[in-house]
């Protein structure tokens, strides 16, 4: 193999695929990226549950194919100069990488060793912009579960039902829910998708109205878009009836604005420095006033905020945490937080539209 580059576009493909691999392996060879040069460069990228393909414009003067360790590649690259990058792969797959005045040479691996990517049928496909998929990605990512004796709830749940598309996160302390109107009517469905893929994928994908296509099938799910094909297992699994979970009715609501509350809880977690389950805050709404606060062995903090609320007064406790990555996921300036009792779920809503729900389940106090 003997292709040139630009360093910039090659470590811009390194960077994406590198997020497939893993730092350390029983299989040394998934410790490394794939390159593979014909009509244009391939690199290749996988763990064996999470696969990605980049696409990169380059200069083939010989076809080929190595393998080379991702860290060490990638920490060359990312040192060149601004400059086109010189690859051959010589006998024993020794890699020569030249740029500039710079030269160095690794060793590679036999790339036959490589595994393929599952092949994923393109017949059961949903077409949604990338900016609307990173969207419901970010505002429910930080509720995806991590406790590995719930393998499901490590996931985000994907439903569809006509032209509408739902994503869910829950990990038994607060669920997230977000909802899209796509251009496209599609049978009703739903998938569950590795929380570790759907992260991987927000940092990927742009914030632009460029299409990206999703297939599905019974075990994968394969994103495509630009020069990108993202390959990933689903969950097995049914996942959790999560609709009766969300409070149809309310006691209580209060309209804040998201930045002004977000900065309080913040001061009030300076004194919380850790076991925060049993150091809540505390948020105790007044006529149109919340109260937040919270008492440690480092000291007390105080602070209030003006609110606009409609019912009856209530004291609440939380992880402060949970409150925070809820909030901060709401990508607005105002929302309405419901509540019931000082037991039951807080609910946060969008003022206008449905677009997301978030559910925080109370702390004791």
């Amino acid at each position: 193999m003997k292709i040139s580059c630009d360093k910039n576009v090659l470590l811009e493909g390194i960077n994406i695929v590198q997020k497939a691999v893993s730092p350390k392996s029983t299989m040394p060879i998934l410790e490394g990226i794939l390159l593979e040069a014909s009509d244009n460069l391939k690199l290749v990228g996988s763990d064996l549950d999470l696969g990605i393909e980049c696409y990169l414009s380059a200069f083939v003067e010989e076809e080929g194919a190595v393998v080379l360790n991702a860290r060490i590649f990638g920490e060359i690259v990312r040192r060149l100069p601004d400059d086109v990058v010189y690859i051959e792969v010589l006998e024993n797959y020794n890699t020569n990488i030249k740029c500039g005045n710079t030269e160095f040479n690794i060793m590679g691996i036999n790339p036959i060793e490589f595994p393929e990517l599952p092949k994923v049928q393109k017949e059961n496909t949903i077409i949604i912009t990338q900016d609307k998929l990173r969207s419901m990605i970010r505002q429910t990512i930080f509720a995806v579960g991590t406790k590995e004796s719930k393998i499901i709830l490590t996931g985000s749940c994907l439903e569809l039902d006509g032209n509408e598309i739902n994503m869910v996160s829950v990990d038994g302390y607060r669920l997230a829910l977000r909802k899209e109107i796509l251009d496209s009517v599609y049978e009703k469905q739903s998938i569950v998708i590795p929380g570790k893929t759907l992260n991987e994928l927000a940092k990927i994908i742009k914030e632009e109205e460029k299409k990206i296509s999703l297939h599905i099938s019974p075990k994968h799910v394969l994103f495509e878009f630009d020069e990108c094909r993202i390959v990933s297992r689903l969950l097995e699994g049914e996942f959790l009836n999560y609709k009766h979970i969300i409070p149809k009715e309310y006691q209580l609501r209060v309209k804040v604005k998201v930045k002004p509350m977000i900065e309080a809880i913040e001061r009030c977690a300076l004194i919380i420095l850790s076991d925060t389950q049993k150091h809540p805050i505390i948020i105790s709404i007044g006529t149109d006033v919340i109260n937040i606060s919270c008492r440690t062995q480092t000291g007390t903090v105080y602070d209030s905020l003006d609110a606009e609320t409609y019912g009856s007064d209530l004291q609440i406790g939380f992880n402060y945490k949970y409150l925070l990555e809820a909030l901060k996921a709401c990508e607005c300036e105002e929302v309405y937080m419901e509540f019931n009792t000082s037991l039951s779920p807080c609910v946060i809503k969008p003022i206008e539209g449905d677009s997301f729900t978030h559910l925080i389940l109370p702390v004791r106090f």
